[in-house]
This record gives C-alpha cells, structure tokens and sequence, in this order.
C-alpha cells in the first residue's frame, strides 16, 4: 500500500544498477518494480534471489529463448515479469488460477497477458473493492503505482505466494 504514495514515471529503459539491492531511479520504474520494491521493504532483495537462482539454474528460465541471452544479468533479470514467474514457481508456492475472489487473499503475487502476449504483474492487497469481496491489487500499467480492482481485468497466468529465501521449499 505504502508504495502508491510514490510518483513514478513508467520507464522500461535497461539501467545498470549495484549488486545487490540495485534499483531503477525511484521515480522510474515498471510493473516488475513495484513487486521488488516492495519486498525489499520487508528485508527480500528479489535482485539478489533472482540472480544466484538464475546463474545456478539459468536453463529454468525464459531469458535463452525469449532474449536470446546466454547468461544472467543481473542488472534486468529479475525486472522481467516471465523471470518473476520462473522463480515463484521454483522457489514460492504456485496457487491454483481460477475466477473465484477467495482463493486470492493479501500478498498473493498475480501475473496476467495484456493481451498479445505482453506480461504484467501485481500483489493483492487488503483492501477490498467497494461493496464486494474483491481484494484490490497494486500495479504499476503506467501511471504509476496505484490499487485499483483489476484482479479479473485480464487474462491470469500466474498465482504465487513467496515470503522469501527462508520460506524456499
């Protein structure tokens, strides 16, 4: 929640940063953003998981096929929605993807297809939407942060909860 209160301009641009805990220029960033931001609140630097997953288990990941990558980087790894879901799948725990409002409950990780295959990425939050049992989420689609009832706006590919390194199966 806390994150909405900060502008945010969305750019996608690739921008080296420190390892670990590197970050975009806090008034930039996209949707990936918004999800490691607010982790590294709570003490995760998904930068840091991210990466050593990835130099350990890179053939896990879509970065070879989708960008023709031939090792990790860890300056945009984990700002790629398809990384995200690789390593929620390994290391969180992957939830069923359904149309019921229950079974999505405050920090559930939800990715969606924008359509045309573009990938997206929100934490659900606990606030409800108005005069319904819909938790809301907070994304970043381009004008920065912002909780908004969108949880069944798009198509959902993905259904994850993580609560960090030490929580790993």
């Amino acid at each position: 929640m806390e994150r909405t209160r900060h502008p945010v301009r969305y750019v996608s641009a690739y921008v080296r940063i420190p390892y670990p805990n590197g970050d975009v220029p806090s008034g930039t960033g996209v949707c990936t953003d918004e999800v490691i931001r607010s982790y590294r609140s709570v003490g995760v630097d998904l930068q840091k998981e991210v990466h050593e997953d990835m130099v350990g288990n890179f053939s896990d990941y879509p970065s070879q096929e989708r960008w023709g990558l031939d090792h990790p980087d860890s300056n945009i790894d984990h700002r790629r929605v398809p990384n995200l879901m690789a390593f929620f799948q390994r290391k969180g725990e992957t939830l069923p993807i359904t149309n019921r409002t229950s079974d999505y409950a405050p920090g559930d990780l939800v990715t969606w297809d924008l359509g045309g295959g573009v990938p997206h990425i929100g934490i659900v939050v606990d606030q409800k939407s108005r005069g319904s049992d819909q938790y809301m989420v907070v994304h970043n689609i381009g004008a920065g942060p912002k909780m908004e009832d969108v949880l069944f706006e798009w198509k959902i590919t993905g259904h994850y909860r993580y609560f960090g390194p030490d929580s790993s199966r």
